[in-house]
C-alpha cells in the first residue's frame, strides 16, 4: 500500500501543468543481490552507476520530471514525459540496466484533460435534466 501512496504523491507532485506530452509512471522490480564483493564492484561501475547517470541526464533533459527508490529498496519509480509509446520504449531500452530490472510502464492522464473531461459529463448530464 505504501508504494500506491508514493505514487500518488509523486503524481500530484508532478502533473501541474504539463500538456505538450504524455506522463508515463515507470516502475521496476527489484535488482539482483549479489554475493561476492567483486560481483558488487563490477555491477556497480559496469551497470548501476552508469544506469544513474542516464537517469540523471533524462532528469536534467525533463525527460524524468520526477522519480526516487524507496528508502532501502532497489526499485525505481519515474514519472518521465514522453511524445509517445514508442519513444518511451526506447528511452528506456537505452538504459543500461534495461536488461536486469522488469519494467511496468503505465501512460497517465493529465489533471487538466481529466478534470475538462468531468466537466463535460456534467454538462451533458445537465443539459439532459
Amino acid at each position: 500500500m505504501r508504494i500506491r501512496q508514493l505514487s500518488c504523491l509523486l503524481l500530484s507532485l508532478c502533473l501541474s501543468g504539463t500538456a505538450a506530452a504524455d506522463l508515463y509512471l515507470v516502475t521496476t522490480s527489484e535488482g539482483p543481490g549479489f554475493a561476492a564483493p567483486e560481483e558488487v564492484i563490477e555491477v556497480l561501475e559496469k551497470g548501476i552507476l552508469p544506469t544513474f547517470d542516464m537517469l540523471l541526464e533524462l532528469k536534467a533533459k525533463k525527460k524524468i520530471v520526477a522519480g526516487g527508490l524507496p528508502v532501502g529498496s532497489r526499485t525505481l519509480y519515474l514519472i518521465v514525459e514522453a511524445g509517445s509509446h514508442d519513444e518511451i520504449d526506447r528511452m528506456l531500452r537505452d538504459i543500461p540496466a534495461w536488461g536486469v530490472f522488469s519494467w511496468q510502464v503505465t501512460p497517465l492522464q493529465s489533471l487538466e484533460g481529466r478534470a475538462e473531461m468531468e466537466r463535460q459529463i456534467l454538462k451533458s448530464l445537465k443539459s439532459k435534466n
